[in-house]
């Protein structure tokens, strides 16, 4: 931000006397909201082009405004604009700027519009936008999750449940549980920009206008779907920020969930991955460290996003229609979720494409901490013997090999009949965790004929969005 000067207010004619310098800075949004000067350009060319259809400005007033705006544009995009922290917002900016470019024409332009449906409608441009972006963000990390689910389909591991080994599952079958998470976001994120399809622009400052004027050529220009059903709703509506915001909020925790496993497996005890040292920092004093600094990042920025849903869900409890100051409040928690995520869903979508994963040292845990249990029941089963009846066996199975500090494949057959005379000299087969995984087909399942569905139905949706 420049200097600022002084300058008269546009709604000072009832003022006595200048604002006061300490009120001026704390009420002013120029030094955030100057983000969306592209998106107020935007609409003010909409609408001056409606006010000329209508007869309210002249065909010479829409060519000097929308050149003033084109030079306006030119000087944001260059970095060039000079915001002026007196002039409040970036509405006024634009506005005083298109003064001193074009003189009187500029004053027409705020003709039957209010600055409250004028930063509603700049806040759903912004949102629409941000949504994309973060769609596509999806759509890379996605990619980079099929690549690696399809090279370790077949590559076994532990699966966990209370972080405690469980069932052994394929590598593939674990990541691809992030794509489907991801999925539901894409999926949210869409119907957020669904729901905020209506115009807020030509609802005024509360009660619409009297002047003849034409929303549904607005919106159609903008690309909103119609104009808002009601006015007063049109500019205190900012449900579609909470949903934004809730979103990315979602979105951030399948990051975070993601890139705690990625830090667990890249530590020492696990030894499962090697995420690429680009990704990766060392420390200040112990040579030998390699952090995952990125993924703890990501992880830890779930936290701000997560504040920034619950500061504006506060913010607007209670607050009367229709529009209120503390609207204003809206901008940075949108802008910092957007930048947040943005920017995390790219380097997860990186983190995951360039990790090496150690699939030896998983496929030697996977049988480790009695991870086919549940295969000996489901031989039991087979062999006719009820599931109540083999969970105890397995269970007093489990429990003399933590007595002895044996795991099952140091087992003879002879120990497994003193448990069931039901157990055969096949039970060996069983122990071998590609065996039990392997009969798990069903849709969903953690078998790699399973887990190469799901890929097929992952590549027709990333796909469909090309």
């Amino acid at each position: 931000m420049k200097k600022e000067k002084k300058t008269e207010k546009p709604w000072g004619g009832r003022f006595e006397g200048g604002t006061d310098p300490e009120v001026e800075k704390f009420t002013e949004s120029i030094s955030f909201d100057h983000v969306l000067a592209g998106f107020d350009i935007m609409q003010s060319r909409a609408h001056a082009r409606m006010l000329a259809e209508c007869g309210l400005i002249t065909k010479k007033d829409l060519r000097e405004i929308l050149s003033g705006l084109r030079k306006i544009e030119t000087e944001v995009q260059a970095g060039g604009f000079d915001f002026r922290v007196d002039l409040e917002d970036v509405h006024m900016n634009i506005e005083t700027r298109l003064a001193e470019l074009i003189g009187p024409a500029a004053g027409r332009l705020h003709t039957a519009r209010s600055r409250n449906d004028q930063v509603a409608t700049d806040m759903k441009l912004y949102v629409r936008a941000a949504v994309a972006g973060i769609i596509e963000g999806i759509r890379f990390a996605q990619k980079a999750i099929v690549f690696q689910a399809e090279r370790h389909a077949d590559s076994i591991m532990p699966g966990y449940t209370h972080l405690q080994r469980a069932q052994p599952v394929t590598l593939g079958h674990h990541l691809m549980a992030y794509f489907w998470m991801l999925e539901r976001d894409a999926g949210r994120f869409a119907d957020c920009a669904k729901r905020m399809d209506t115009l807020p622009l030509g609802a005024g400052a509360l009660a619409g206008t009297a002047l003849s004027t034409d929303p549904k050529q607005v919106a159609a220009e903008l690309g909103f779907a119609m104009p808002a059903d009601n006015s007063m709703d049109a500019v205190s509506d900012r449900d579609f920020v909470i949903e934004f915001l809730a979103d990315c909020s979602i979105c951030m925790n399948h990051l975070s969930r993601a890139c705690e496993e990625f830090v667990l497996w890249m530590s020492v005890e696990f030894g499962y991955v090697e995420l690429p040292d680009s990704l990766c920092t060392g420390s200040s004093i112990m040579p030998q460290k390699k952090n995952p600094d990125v993924a703890e990042l990501i992880r830890g920025k779930n936290g701000r996003v997560v504040g920034d849903l619950v500061s504006l869900l506060v913010t607007l409890k209670s607050l009367p229609l229709a529009y209120n100051r503390d609207m204003q409040e809206d901008k940075e928690p949108a802008f910092d979720a957007a930048r947040t995520l943005g920017a995390s869903i790219r380097l997860f979508g990186k983190m995951v494409g360039g990790a090496k994963f150690k699939t030896d040292r998983m496929s030697a845990t996977a049988t480790d901490g009695f991870s086919t249990a549940v295969d000996i029941t489901d031989y039991l089963v087979r062999r006719g013997v009820p599931f109540r009846e083999t969970h105890g066996i397995v269970g007093r199975l489990v429990k003399y090999c933590v007595d002895g500090e044996k795991e099952f494949g140091d087992l003879g057959l002879d120990e497994f009949r003193k448990f069931s005379k039901e157990f055969d000299k096949d039970i060996f087969d069983v122990l071998d965790p590609a065996v039990g995984m392997n009969k798990r087909k069903g849709p969903g399942a953690a078998s790699p004929m399973s887990v190469k569905k799901q890929l097929k139905k992952a590549k027709r949706i990333l796909e469909r969005d090309i």
